[in-house]
């Protein structure tokens, strides 16, 4: 027995060889009929000797396992969405921004952006342990079954591989096989695909990964997060990187200067069309992960990262109508709808105007022949007019005076580009759209409720406010269209399960104009509890970090409504979160309220991210740079000398670790 175990290792290790030659180095060193033979002779073996299963195995390559839900599941590391550049003067802003923040020289990585789907895969003690989607950055689907069929994601690594990691990646479908692709759809009377990057993005739902497994989709891998990775620069988390055995493209270069990345920028903004994969643009990174951790992140990106976009594809078409839609908060956006065009792979029908200003400013009109760009933004974009092509008999466009849905008059405070429908409780968008945001992943997250279901209960009278999603039975959902008893049992326990969600959450899900999630959770931080909240005058919102006039008048417009208050007394009935919970208040206190606190350099007892949290769960809040509002430096190892030196200058206590963590008792 000891002989075939010994076999079959023998076998797994030469095919996780072939295969890392094949598709990492694309450098062969046996014949395709060869490598099947070996796989062949390892998958009889295996089916013989169910005992030595592994499922990290090559043979589990080729797919089988049918997934009907994908389950979501939390990052351990937040996937950030990058901030986009489009010029030099951009790049220089941003550099200023970061010299402002770090000492010492900044070195960049300037690294190619493919256009694919992105995706985090988990490996412990050296084995692919998940593989997890985007999502929204915080949570995503996990799609381990389908990613597994991938042959340049190893599924086993080699060298000196951290104990537990997490690397980043794209999945891409190159342009051979995207061709190749619908060479068989078309032989076949099937439909073509559109683009190699939606293409590659749909081929990880599939239900079916031995579907999967037929598709030539390729990894490229770009960025490592974990504890003790053995590297200090993000190039040299590249090499790593390769050298445990990924797929990590061979652009990339290490810059010193603006300069250096635009000539990087400008070679590539040509040559990419040589490369076998679709790029849309350069991520220009901070080298130093010391540096990258002291500039940390805004609400949605790091300061440490920028995108530089090509070039936007520009093409022309002629805008037959313009239509209005109405948003959740009664916003009126012009819609332009156009003559059906191909853009950067995709057929478009519809681009956005914004406003009326826009209108204005472009002179758009219906019959215009008008310039589309699908640049930074999903939804593309009128950007010109071509006034040369402008028939005879066109007229200027007067922008809907009475909502294209209820009819009432529009209202358009001074100072705000656009038009809204002030029927807050009347207006159908209105009340769906304002469900549709409560149900939603960054909100409320209700699994098996999705914005066609939303409008189906509100056109059925089943539900008129987010309120009423908790009064629904299994018996009012199963006459729904495309509703099955399994699919209502989801529904009404999707429902169920979110009156977990903590409250920073709800406080975002309930839709206070202005109140995204960054503000919610300053107002959850500072309130503690909706009631607080309501009895919060206008003069005291300000007070709270971030909070100005817009957002302030904007919160006590909503608790006025008597409608409103009596849907947040029915979350409450219904035990919805409406406070935070006392874990969370455990360990918080006021010692540093009102106190503006630098972390700089580097710490042995705490982490960085957790000395930040014991700022802000103490009442202070953390500031990236010095400033006279500063109170005092919690200073580690390796502070730079300029930081100190303006902390001297201005008078600013600089303290230690421990003294810092004497101030607050936790030693």
């Amino acid at each position: 027995m000891e002989h075939i175990q010994q076999k079959i290792n023998q076998l797994r290790n030469e095919l996780r060889t072939h295969n890392y030659n094949y598709y990492v180095l694309d450098n062969p060193t046996i014949s395709d009929y060869e490598f099947d033979i070996k796989l062949k002779e390892l998958q009889e073996l295996e089916e013989n000797h169910p005992e030595f299963y592994d499922a990290n195995s090559p043979t589990q390559r080729v797919g089988g396992e049918v997934t009907k839900n994908f389950d979501t599941v939390k990052h351990e590391y937040r996937m950030y969405s990058l901030d986009n550049s489009y010029s030099k003067e951009d790049l220089l802003d941003w550099e200023k921004r970061i010299k402002k923040l770090v000492d010492g020289d900044v070195a960049y990585t300037c690294e190619l952006k493919y256009d694919g789907a992105s995706m985090s895969v988990t490996y412990e003690n050296g084995k692919l342990l998940r593989a997890v989607t985007r999502g929204d950055g915080i949570q995503g689907d996990d799609v381990t079954a389908n990613v597994k069929t991938i042959r340049s994601v190893p599924l086993q690594l080699k060298g000196d591989v951290p104990q537990k990691f997490e690397i980043r990646g794209e999945i891409v479908l190159p342009f051979d096989g995207f061709n190749k692709m619908n060479e068989e759809r078309i032989a076949n009377g099937e439909e073509p695909y559109r683009n190699p990057r939606n293409t590659a993005s749909g081929s990880l739902k599939l239900q079916d990964s031995a579907e999967v497994a037929k598709r030539p989709l390729e990894c490229l891998l770009y960025s490592m997060k974990g504890e003790d990775l053995g590297v200090a620069t993000q190039f040299e988390s590249l090499e790593k990187a390769r050298a445990l055995g990924f797929k990590v493209p061979n652009e990339a270069i290490l810059a010193s200067s603006v300069d250096e990345v635009l000539e990087f920028v400008n070679y590539w903004d040509t040559k990419r069309h040589d490369l076998p994969y679709e790029t849309d643009g350069v991520v220009i990174k901070v080298n130093s992960l010391q540096q990258q951790e002291e500039l940390g992140y805004t609400a949605k990106a790091p300061r440490w990262a920028m995108a530089y976009k090509f070039k936007a594809e520009q093409v022309s078409t002629v805008l037959n109508e313009i239509t209005y839609q109405v948003g959740r908060t009664g916003a009126i956006t012009p819609v332009a709808n156009l003559e059906p065009v191909e853009l950067a792979g995709t057929t478009v029908k519809r681009a956005s105007i914004h406003n009326a200003d826009q209108i204005e400013k472009l002179d758009i009109r219906e019959g215009d022949t008008v310039f589309v760009e699908k640049g930074g933004e999903i939804i593309p974009k009128i950007i010109a007019v071509d006034i040369t092509q402008r028939p005879i008999d066109s007229e200027p466009t007067l922008f809907i005076t009475h909502c294209p849905e209820c009819n009432t008059e529009l209202v358009r405070t001074e100072g705000d580009a656009k038009h809204y429908c002030p029927n807050y409780n009347g207006c159908s968008p209105q009340i769906i759209g304002r469900i549709q945001h409560y149900i939603s992943r960054k909100a409320m997250d209700i699994e098996g409720l999705g914005g066609e279901t939303v409008g189906l209960l509100v056109k059925e009278g089943l539900i008129s406010n987010y309120s009423d999603l908790y009064e629904l039975t299994k018996e009012q959902v199963i006459p729904l269209e495309r509703m099955a008893e399994k699919s209502a049992d989801n529904l009404i326990n999707g429902i169920k399960a979110s009156v977990n969600i903590p409250f920073e959450r709800v406080l975002y899900a309930i839709g206070i104009r202005y109140v995204g999630e960054t503000v919610a959770k300053k107002l959850a931080k500072h309130y503690k509890s909706i009631d607080n909240l309501m009895q919060a005058s206008q003069e005291d919102l300000e007070q709270v970090d971030e909070i100005g006039i817009k957002i302030a008048e904007s919160v006590l417009l909503f608790f006025s409504s008597e409608e409103n208050l009596s849907i947040i007394e029915r979350l409450k009935q219904f035990g919805v979160q409406l406070s935070v919970s006392e874990e969370e208040l455990k360990g918080q206190t006021d010692l540093l309220k009102g106190q503006s606190i630098v972390v700089s350099g580097v710490f042995e007892h705490v982490s960085r991210t957790e000395l930040k949290k014991l700022i802000e769960d103490n009442g202070g809040k953390v500031s990236s740079s010095i400033s006279s509002k500063t109170s005092f430096v919690v200073a580690g190892d390796k502070m730079g000398p300029s930081k100190k030196e303006k902390a001297n200058n201005l008078g600013i206590k600089l303290i230690s670790e421990l003294e810092f963590l004497q101030k607050i008792k936790k030693t």
